[in-house]
This record gives C-alpha cells, structure tokens and sequence, in this order.
C-alpha cells in the first residue's frame, strides 16, 4: 500500500516558497544582522571606557604614563588608598551621599503627593498646573544659576547643604511628576474607590494604597534622580564655593584632576572615578529589574 506524500507533510524547501515570502526573510534576517552588530559596537563605546577607568587604577603611575592601553601587571591598592584619604575623596562621598539623602527623600515624596493629585483628581486649574510642572524641564538650569547664587544668599541658605537640597528638589520635581502623572493614571481607580468607600482618608488611601502600587514607577525615577543627583556637578559649583571640604564628590574628582595633573599619581585619579562609580553601578544592578518594570508598565496594563 502506497502512501502519497503531501506538501503538508514536508517542510516548505526555501526555493519554494513565494517570491515574497523570500524577500521579507532576507530582509529580516540583514535587519537583525545591522541590529545586533550595532548594538554590540554601541556596547563596547560604552563599556571600554568604564573598563579603561578600572583597569588604570590598579595600576602604578608610571605604567600608566608609558603605557595608557596595557594591562596591570600588579594590583597598586595604594591608589585607592591615596585616592581615599590623601584626595579626601571620602569626605566628598559623605557630602555628597548626606545632600542626597534630602534631597532625594524631598524630591520623590513632593513629587509623588503632586503627581497623585494631577493624575487622579479633576479641579480648576489642573491642565494648567500640569503644563507648569512639565514646562520647567524646557526651563535650562543655567540661565537661573545667578538668581539662585542671590535667591540663596538673601536666604542665608548659600553655601549650605540645606540651600543645595532645595535647589536639587525644585531641579528634579518637573521631571519626577511628569513621570509619575502618567504612571498614576494607569492604575485602577477601582482600588482608590474601595478604600476610600471603607473610610479611608486621602493621605491614608495614597502612603498605603496607591503608592506600593506605584513602587515600580517610584523605583524607575528614584534611579534617573539619583544619577543626575549624585553626578551634578555645575550647581554645587556655583552655589557651594564656601569651605572646600564641604565639597561634593563631583567637586572633588575635579579638584583632584586638577591636583594629580601637577603631582602626576595619575593612578590615585583613576582609583577616585571608580569610588566615584561605584555606587551608581551599585544601584543599577540591585534595581534593574525595577526599572525594567517601571518603565514597561504603562504599555503593558
């Protein structure tokens, strides 16, 4: 007994399939082709530098000098220690991680109480209110550097660390409640009704049940905040020319540049910017998977 073979038994020959067919799958496949190799040459731009940065500072002074690109050929922990104590590249952590902490507790609560109101509540003036708030990140920083250096200093706040975590929070509040206005309206307004149906006040029914709801969304800015944060450089610069070891850590890389360039401990230099990334990279890697969610939430709800 003789059993014909049909085309639905057999696999497709590449030859025989339409002429279209054949075109979209070379396309595709020179499409994904370009995408990966230009993702892996857009990973090392961004990576080498890093590694350079981290190679160098286990290296001594002059092998740098005589050979920038090479290898350590022993681990120079000195570098770390110069970099630390004689740099004073601890104090300017401490300056800078202390201003951070203000500043970012301020940033993320202000920022998540108004971004909840706009999202969630009809009033006169909403829009209004929404569109001020996003037409600051048009606003560029350096244009109010000198009303802030005298906002400040009629306010006694100039040099401080008080005046510089105020300035970081009214910085950062634009861009946090943009952020947020749209990650707030996504949520079910279903869970606000029952809460507040069971009694619930609107302060309790935000700080215990829309915001762990908005955790993902809160994590995502927590970190842009923190980058930007943490490696702002230009506003500690003009607002905090007082006693230079209340310099933050941003100051301090630069003063250091400065110092190994006339010293020549250029190992000390490239031990300080890997303390300097230390914690961001910290920070990205415990919350990446956050920030993945955070910023994918809105489409996938």
């Amino acid at each position: 007994m003789s059993v014909t073979e049909t085309t639905e038994d057999r696999p497709v020959e590449e030859s025989e399939r339409p002429p279209e067919q054949h075109r979209a799958s070379v396309t595709g496949t020179t499409l994904n082709v370009f995408s990966h190799t230009f993702l892996v040459v857009w990973l090392v731009m961004a990576a080498a530098p890093l590694v350079l940065v981290v190679l160098n500072s286990f290296r001594p002074h002059g092998d740098i000098v005589s050979e920038p690109f090479g290898l350590p050929t022993s681990l120079e922990w000195d570098n770390f220690t110069n970099a630390w104590t004689s740099a004073n590249i601890g104090r300017y952590a401490l300056n800078s991680l202390i201003i951070l902490a203000g500043s970012l507790t301020g940033t993320m609560l202000l920022g998540a109480m108004a971004a909840y109101v706009l999202a969630r509540f009809d009033f006169p003036g909403n829009r209004l209110l929404h569109l001020l708030f996003v037409g600051g990140m048009m606003f560029p920083i350096f244009l109010a550097l000198v009303p802030l250096f005298f906002v400040l200093n009629n306010m006694g706040l100039l040099n401080t660390r008080q005046g510089l975590i105020l300035v970081y929070i009214a910085y950062s509040l634009p861009f946090t409640i943009f952020f947020l206005v749209s990650f707030f309206r996504t949520l079910p307004g279903g869970v606000q009704e029952a809460a507040m149906l069971d009694g619930a006040s609107h302060s309790r029914t935000f700080f215990q049940v829309m915001l762990p709801m908005a955790k993902p969304g809160l994590i995502s800015i927590g970190i842009f905040n923190f980058l930007g944060q943490w490696n702002q450089f230009v506003l500690p610069r003009v607002l905090n020319v007082g006693d230079p070891d209340d310099a933050v850590l941003p100051q301090g890389l630069a003063a250091l540049m400065v110092q190994q360039g006339y010293e020549g401990d250029w190992g000390a230099l490239y031990a300080g910017v890997s303390l300097a990334m230390l914690p961001v990279l910290t920070v990205y890697v415990a919350f990446q998977r956050q920030v993945q969610n955070g910023l994918t939430a809105g489409a996938v709800r």
